[in-house]
């Protein structure tokens, strides 16, 4: 009974593999339509596909899913679930992705944490804008100007870290103070860096492991646990907001002392 078993498995396998492939060989020597009428394909048509209630869905995939196709083929289609602001069908011209109607391919908006424009990404303003740190520490330095009030800088929100360095550099004529390397940084191709204001060192703050593991990544370095950070925020003319990054504590040091600092940009 056990042999007579496996051998009527044997011949209905030989079979299946018969029916394949000749389906196969039919596959590929003639046209194909798929509908639910029983109608030819067009003769113009490899594949003619009809239907009044369902689509053509092409592969779903992300943007770094589509760039790592190893050499697509000119007239290549896909959806981009991640393009654009709600993904983008995308076709591959021999050359470049494009969109539908032959304009450039959108690509991912940026994400917090992305190695973006010289640094990585902290802050997104919700308009395609947003704040990028640096890698690494740029130095220890002093606030500077002690005894000084500086007019302007008092800015504390999200927004104001670029006006704050601008107005310590008017106001402050010392070299080598904190927002005086930010503002003559040149790094990674951009030179328009600044001292982070008191919340926008807040951000860097709430979002430092994910900038640390990209930072790292990208040849820099992990903020210092027990590192005081300088804000370009000033207090009064001998202090300044600063935070340090192991419990997160906010508070006010004399401009004079010398703390660590890392440049911001926005974009």
């Amino acid at each position: 009974m056990a042999t007579s078993i496996k051998l009527n498995t044997m011949k209905k396998f030989k079979f299946l593999f018969l029916v394949i492939a000749i389906i196969a060989s039919c596959t590929l020597t003639a046209q194909v339509a798929i509908n639910t009428d029983g109608t030819d394909p067009d003769g113009s048509a490899m594949l003619d596909v009809k239907s009044t209630d369902k689509g053509f869905l092409p592969p779903r995939m992300t943007e770094a899913q589509r760039n790592a196709i190893g050499s697509p083929a000119a007239g290549l289609m896909i959806w981009c679930n991640n393009c654009g602001t709600d993904g983008e069908l995308q076709v591959y011209n021999g050359s470049a992705w494009t969109n539908m109607i032959g304009d450039t391919a959108s690509v991912a908006p940026p994400a917090i944490g992305d190695y973006y424009q010289g640094g990585v990404i902290f802050y997104l303003d919700g308009s395609g804008g947003g704040l990028i740190c640096a890698v690494s520490d740029q130095s220890s330095a002093a606030w500077g100007c002690q005894g000084t009030e500086i007019s302007g800088a008092d800015g504390l929100v999200i927004g104001t870290g670029a006006q704050n360095t601008i107005d310590i550099e008017a106001g402050c004529a010392i070299s080598g103070t904190a927002a005086d390397i930010c503002a003559n940084l040149s790094l990674n191709g951009y030179d328009d860096w600044f001292l982070p204001s008191k919340y926008e060192l807040n951000e860097m703050y709430l979002y430092r492991a994910i900038i640390d593991a990209t930072a790292t990544a990208n040849g820099g370095a992990a903020f210092g646990d027990l590192i005081v950070y300088w804000s370009s925020s000033e207090n009064d003319s001998i202090s300044a907001w600063v935070r340090e990054f192991f419990m997160g504590s906010q508070g006010v040091f004399l401009k004079d002392q010398s703390h660590s600092f890392r440049a911001v940009r926005a974009f």
